[in-house]
């Protein structure tokens, strides 16, 4: 089983030790796109959804999100995270939201999961605060933007 970090010489599943390892500053970035019809992305982007202010509720939940990673990811560390944003773009040329997710913290490992759970989050509370005017929405492009720290050093998505 070399080279899976999560596997132990017995093939069982682990957290991975990184108590010698030290700490360093890191930060994530993970994007995602939500897709809406007309009737919704206009409800949306006027704040006239049913359910409320989507642009806060979706930046609320995937701050959440970020936060309680290690309890939805298996084997994934908890961090002490510093810092959490979430922003949220329209694109009106083909009626899609795209969530931005940016994570730091010193620590012994990367904010990569936060960063795409608070993404996921976010695009899915858009789907459910919406989902009454738009049951077709299209969630995708999930992916890690940019990545800072540790041994592996910087990662910028091509």
């Amino acid at each position: 089983m070399d080279g899976f970090t999560h596997i132990d010489e017995k093939g069982k599943a682990r957290m991975v030790d990184v108590t010698d390892k030290e700490p360093t500053k890191r930060r994530a970035v993970a994007q995602g796109v939500i897709t809406l019809n007309e009737a919704a992305y206009e409800a949306v982007t006027k704040g006239s959804v049913p359910k409320g202010d989507v642009f806060a509720a979706a930046r609320i939940a995937g701050i959440m999100a970020a936060k309680k990673t290690p309890e939805l990811i298996p084997l994934c560390h908890p961090l002490s995270l510093t810092g959490i944003t979430l922003d949220i773009d329209k694109r009106d040329e083909d009626r899609s939201l795209t969530c931005i997710c940016e994570v730091t913290l010193t620590g012994k490992t990367g904010a990569e999961m936060e960063a795409l759970t608070g993404v996921s989050t976010a695009l899915l509370t858009i789907y459910d605060m919406c989902k009454a005017l738009d049951k077709g929405m299209e969630i995708g492009e999930i992916k890690l933007l940019e990545k800072e720290g540790g041994k592996s050093g910087h990662y910028i998505s091509s």
